[in-house]
């Protein structure tokens, strides 16, 4: 006897597939590149705007910055002009406005109070992440509840009680307070949760390791990415920190750059040099350009150190 071999009726799918003919399967590919083709140009245009508009602020700043009183007044232009010298030389040579003094005061502020702020916050978020005591989550909660007070509010408190004990023209004072940073302490938690390896740690201690060198050694090369975003942040946060530094520095040798630049609007209209001003609103600016450009470069370079192959 033989078999009945079953007929199999192919399904409407399998049927629009087989009317395809090489020649139509091969045009899919290339329709499908070209759709990516035009999908990458319109992202690349939209980024490309992007970028534009974020630069043409500073680059309005640049061309005011070289142009006199005069030009600024008259008309705009995206074409700089060449008193940037001019200005620049006023700048730094007009009486009772210490601009040499103040950015080293900025910067020497800024940069402390960014290295405090990183250090402790990168150390008390390795605390709280790898140990285990009875108050621990009292402390998270309290140190993030922190975070819904303004600033403002909690730097009030203690202007008043340096004015109080009589503690003026002190960079200590602006600085110190820096090392309590409950957001930089958050960034840094929530990092360190995702990254670290319990592993090293314990082989750490069993090979007789103290803490501080643990964190030295293994978690600050594994938080360099994270240190490195918020210095950033910490640091322009400093710069450009206006209320606490005019409450508290009164001499005209510990201004800062914020405080020369609110008494710009003291000065009339009509008798200041515009061009000065645009100076220096660009030198202001630059060093924080300066200090992005310097770290963010070891974000992406050092996102994966310490990290344990599994």
């Amino acid at each position: 006897m033989a078999e009945n071999t079953p007929t199999v009726t192919p399904t409407p799918i399998a049927q629009q597939r087989n009317r395809l003919t090489p020649e139509k399967k091969k045009q899919h590919p290339k329709s499908e590149k070209g759709v990516l083709a035009l999908e990458r140009t319109l992202v690349y245009i939209f980024l490309i705007l992007l970028t534009i508009l974020c630069l043409v602020p500073f680059w309005i700043l640049f061309v005011n910055a070289s142009r006199t009183t005069p030009e600024i007044r008259s008309s705009f232009s995206f074409i700089p002009g060449g008193a940037f010298f001019t200005n620049l030389n006023n700048l730094f040579h007009t009486d009772n406005f210490p601009v040499g003094r103040a950015l080293v005061n900025s910067m020497l502020i800024a940069f402390c109070s960014a290295i405090l702020s990183t250090y402790f916050s990168a150390l008390t978020a390795y605390a709280t992440e790898v140990y285990q005591f009875k108050l621990k989550k009292f402390v998270e909660t309290f140190i993030l509840a922190i975070m819904m007070i303004p600033t403002q509010v909690a730097t009030m408190g203690l202007v008043m009680i340096c004015m109080q004990a009589n503690l003026f023209n002190q960079f200590w004072i602006i600085i110190l307070p820096s090392i309590a940073a409950p957001t930089v302490y958050f960034y840094m938690k929530q990092y360190l949760a995702s990254v670290l390896p319990y592993e090293i740690v314990e082989a750490a201690r069993v090979d007789g390791a103290g803490e501080l060198r643990i964190f030295h050694t293994i978690i600050l090369p594994i938080l360099k990415p994270a240190i490195a975003v918020q210095f950033i942040f910490a640091y322009v946060a400093s710069w450009n920190n206006y209320f606490m530094p005019s409450m508290l520095l009164k001499d005209a040798s510990t201004y800062t750059i914020p405080i020369l630049i609110g008494q710009l609007q003291s000065s009339s209209p009509d008798t200041f040099d515009l061009g000065k001003i645009y100076m220096l609103m660009f030198i202001a600016v630059f060093p924080t350009l300066l200090i992005y450009l310097i770290f963010s470069r070891g974000i992406i370079k050092n996102l994966t150190n310490g990290a344990v192959k599994g």
